[in-house]
């Protein structure tokens, strides 16, 4: 980024500016308008910031007319094939695939921080057993800056290291800690000896009066979901991690941020909304009146699940989160649920249908992983825990980039105001009815 050789020339107000354009590795070119607002008084309109860049970034790159998602260059179709969670977290932080040692080390220092402090135990009672866990989450992890002072210093390198292993290795017991909190069940605490989705699965689904053993199969299916959720590039919750940590907050405080921003139900709760829209359908006989529904501009349904804002083609990610959805089901021998039934009949419909195919309407991520995770045994309020638990190593990773990048600064977006102008104080008594 920022080789500039050539320039956009814009005519305002009667005065013509000439703004550098900006070429990255891959994608489109940038208009650099960060002086536009000093040379020519304007400033730009971009709701949603979808025409916007925010930031330089090396860590994750989409192509939506393509549907291809890579990290740190490396296509997701190829690490989830090839690699495990860990090593891409490894990826993610750092910019390239470890070695053997680099990766002993790495799920080594990981492993050894899954416990979290005694005390935080006491801080779930405080909350309502009906709490989501979103909302402990939330609380939970924000209070983690109240445990960990030797690693909120931002300003020093290896306080941000510590703190980013803290988190990739804490916010799982945590999720953990705050499923088994709504069910009335006790902590289970973390174990070394198993891998980091084998062991989010054992604190989950474990219990302290007989041995638990975690499927090889559902782990694998979990370290995938994990890795197809890790980053995606400044998505709400990223950019809202990146806006908290451009004021200089604490990285627990950061983080926190981000899992308040992923609960809304158009960003990490899809997969929920999804699932439910697929038990509102109930029947396979009941498909055709709800898609007629979401072809109707006048009806408030809209199939969730399909589609993306950035994605324009097939998501990349669905395609493999599909192959895990079938051999999840196939090993719990999960064929003839109504859900499944729903599900697969409507993607089949959807790929066929001209409407879904203009529209480019494709099945996303979303659409898969509520069935798999719901098959594992997850009510729907984890759904978004688990997103939350995946995606902070992309949270992180782009946190620890925004502190060493020399052109970041605090967030502070404009807006076209729209309301009164200046108009002077009115007595009450003065006042008409």
């Amino acid at each position: 980024m920022d080789k500039v050789n050539k320039t956009a020339t814009l005519s305002v107000n009667g005065k013509t500016i000439e703004l550098p354009v900006l070429q990255p590795t891959v994608g489109p070119d940038a208009i650099d308008i960060r002086k536009l607002y000093s040379e020519a008084g304007v400033f730009t309109y971009d709701p949603g910031f979808t025409s916007t860049a925010s930031c330089d970034s090396a860590i994750t790159y989409i192509d939506g007319d393509k549907g291809e998602l890579l990290y740190r260059g490396y296509p997701i179709e190829q690490l989830a094939e090839k690699s495990h969670y860990l090593e891409v977290c490894y990826l993610l932080l750092y910019g390239e695939l470890p070695t053997p040692e680099q990766l002993a080390d790495f799920e080594e220092r990981i492993t050894r921080h899954t416990m979290v402090h005694e005390q935080m135990h006491y801080f779930f009672r405080g909350f309502r057993r009906d709490s989501h866990p979103m909302a402990t989450m939330v609380g939970v992890v924000g209070a983690m800056s109240a445990f960990y002072h030797d690693s909120t210093d931002i300003s020093d390198p290896w306080q941000r290291e510590v703190a980013a292993i803290r988190m990739i290795a804490k916010v799982p017991t945590i999720a953990a800690m705050a499923y088994k909190y709504s069910i009335g069940q006790p902590f289970i605490y973390p174990r070394n000896d198993l891998d980091y989705a084998a062991n989010f699965l054992h604190m989950c689904f474990a219990v302290p009066c007989e041995p638990y053993i975690v499927r090889p199969e559902l782990a694998r299916a979990m370290d995938r979901i994990m890795m197809l959720h890790a980053d995606h590039e400044q998505n709400a919750s990223t950019s809202t991690v990146r806006l908290a940590g451009s004021s200089g907050a604490n990285p627990f405080a950061c983080i926190a941020a981000g899992i308040a921003c992923l609960w809304g139900p158009a960003h990490g709760g899809a997969n929920q909304a999804c699932l439910e829209m697929l038990r509102e359908i109930g029947s396979v006989d009941r498909i055709p009146e709800y898609i007629k529904r979401a072809k109707d501009k006048n009806d408030p349904f809209r199939l969730m699940g399909f589609g993306h804002r950035v994605y324009k083609n097939f998501d990349p990610r669905a395609k493999v989160m599909k192959e895990s959805a079938d051999e999840v089901l196939d090993l719990l021998g999960i064929k003839n649920n109504p859900t499944l039934q729903v599900a697969k009949e409507l993607e089949r419909i959807a790929l066929q249908d001209d409407y879904f195919i203009e529209k480019k309407l494709y099945p996303n991520v979303d659409f898969y992983s509520g069935i798999i995770l719901e098959a594992m045994g997850f009510p729907t309020s984890m759904f978004t825990p688990i997103f939350a638990v995946s995606r902070t190593v992309g949270w992180i990773s782009q946190w620890k980039e925004m502190l060493t990048d020399p052109t970041q600064k605090i967030g502070r977006p404009r807006q076209l105001y729209i309301g009164h102008t200046r108009r002077d104080y009115v007595d009450l008594e003065q006042r008409g009815s």
